[in-house]
């Protein structure tokens, strides 16, 4: 190939690989990464094998109809993106994207004919989404995307799985595999994603790609910590250099991307890489990731386990060493939901608080009283953190303990008992509560005796 600069590379999985490094090609240009495959071992050339032995067979067996219908109709199809990287990877994954060069709605429609599925459809972008038995997958016209400034969201055009798959984020998700009968497994690599894969590196597809979508910076971090990959040394001078380009993203888009790294096992990772790179600054010029916040995301995962911990007590943590004002910027900024926004909120007033509740004298009632209005994220969020360590062990008493004691009488208990209706039966019930708390009060028999003392004129 007389015209291209090529490099070429050799691996005991691949084969013989054709990377077109663009050498004539200016910096920007569509041509910067380009590759070719020329032979590649049949294990990875065609991943019916891959497919069959990782995929549900139910999903088997949609992508066997798809293919057929899609050949039926005289177009092609493709299934694409992470599904297919981690096929090549070996991870688990299935979530299906297909693409098809044609009508993905009509194809979708087709598809889901005499099914017991959900279809949505988005006329605009040409896409269509099918739920069935618990599974789903997202179709789409093949298409290529302009941007007219900066961050914009783009402009989609019908197109060739060329298109489609060079307007992608990365090399090692710009890849597909055929669906049609006869060329079905099939896989398609035109921008050296598999070089990319063996490499253990995460490449843009070209020197603009954050300038069109900054928030791809926030998916390069993501994707090398979950691989466990590098970025592609071009492609992080790129993230260095167009990191200011996040301050012209939505706040929505963003928040997105967090709660994607959220969903991660370890999410401080990509978190504190951010930190590294500068771009955590973007979003907040006081926001730290580091060693405190590893080792607090790690504790909040114990105190969850099970579970996981939520989207609130995480970014509660993350934003613990602001003060209040800087908090209400991003929770302005993410227009975060209303339940993070408290958890939030009260994890930073709750910190301002924890001196009432360091006292050796305040008791279970008045501990209860303080943090019972709280979030419960915001006093775990105030435990892990540790800032005033005499008041953890109130903290974990009323998260423990306290918050679940509830008097035996009900409103209704006490009307039986002579007390009046009105205002009288909450305040009695509020006094119960108290007496449950300091212990004075064990059993419902308790509370019946306590309350016709009340009634007779003792203590009451």
């Amino acid at each position: 190939i007389p015209t291209m600069a090529t490099t070429f590379l050799f691996s005991d999985t691949m084969g013989l690989i054709i990377t077109n490094t663009g050498g004539k090609s200016k910096q920007g240009s569509a041509s910067a990464t380009c590759a070719i495959i020329l032979t590649v071992m049949p294990e990875v050339a065609n991943l019916a094998t891959r497919i069959k032995k990782q995929l549900p067979k139910e999903l088997i067996e949609f992508l066997w109809l798809a293919g057929e219908l899609a050949q039926r109709r005289g177009q092609n199809l493709y299934l694409v993106g992470g599904v297919v990287r981690d096929l090549l990877l070996g991870r688990e994954n299935f979530d299906l994207d297909l693409v098809v060069e044609g009508d993905a709605i009509a194809l979708a429609r087709e598809l889901a004919e005499g099914k017991q599925c959900q279809l949505t459809t988005h006329h605009r972008f040409g896409t269509a989404k099918l739920c069935w038995n618990g599974w789903s997958a997202d179709i789409a016209t093949a298409r290529a995307e302009t941007y007219a400034k900066a961050c914009a969201l783009p402009t989609v055009n019908p197109s060739t799985i060329r298109d489609d798959l060079f307007r992608r984020d990365f090399t090692i998700n710009a890849m597909a595999v055929e669906l049609n009968p006869g060329l079905y497994g099939q896989l398609l690599d035109l921008y050296g994603g598999l070089a990319d894969l063996e490499g253990k590196l995460v490449r843009v597809l070209h020197d603009r790609s954050f300038i069109d979508d900054a928030t791809r910076i926030w998916r390069a971090i993501r994707y090398e910590q979950r691989l466990n990959f590098q970025l592609e040394p071009r492609t992080l001078e790129l993230v260095k250099r167009d990191a200011g380009y996040l301050k012209k993203v939505s706040g929505d888009r963003i928040r997105h991307e967090l709660e994607l790294i959220y969903k991660e096992e370890y999410p401080e990772k990509a978190l504190c890489r951010a930190g590294e790179l500068g771009v955590l600054r973007q979003l907040h010029p006081k926001l730290k990731a580091d060693g405190w916040l590893s080792t607090k995301y790690e504790q909040a995962r114990q105190w969850n386990s099970p579970g996981i911990p939520s989207l609130g007590l995480y970014l509660a943590l993350l934003v613990y060493r602001m003060g209040p004002d800087d908090v209400e910027e991003i929770i302005t900024l993410l227009r975060l939901r209303k339940s993070t926004t408290r958890t939030l909120r009260d994890t930073i007033d709750l910190k301002n608080s924890l001196g009432r509740l360091a006292s050796t004298q305040i008791t279970a009632s008045q501990v209860y009283t303080l943090l019972i209005a709280y979030a419960t994220e915001a006093v775990v969020a105030n435990v892990i953190a540790g800032e005033m360590p005499p008041a953890v062990p109130h903290l974990t008493e009323f998260l423990e303990k306290l918050r679940y004691i509830r008097p035996a009488l009900s409103g209704e208990d006490l009307k039986r008992l002579g007390v009046a209706q009105g205002p009288e039966i909450k305040d009695k019930l509020h006094r119960l509560l108290e007496a449950r708390l300091e212990g004075e009060v064990v059993t419902k028999r308790d509370e019946e005796a306590l309350v016709r003392n009340w009634l007779v004129g003792k203590d009451g």
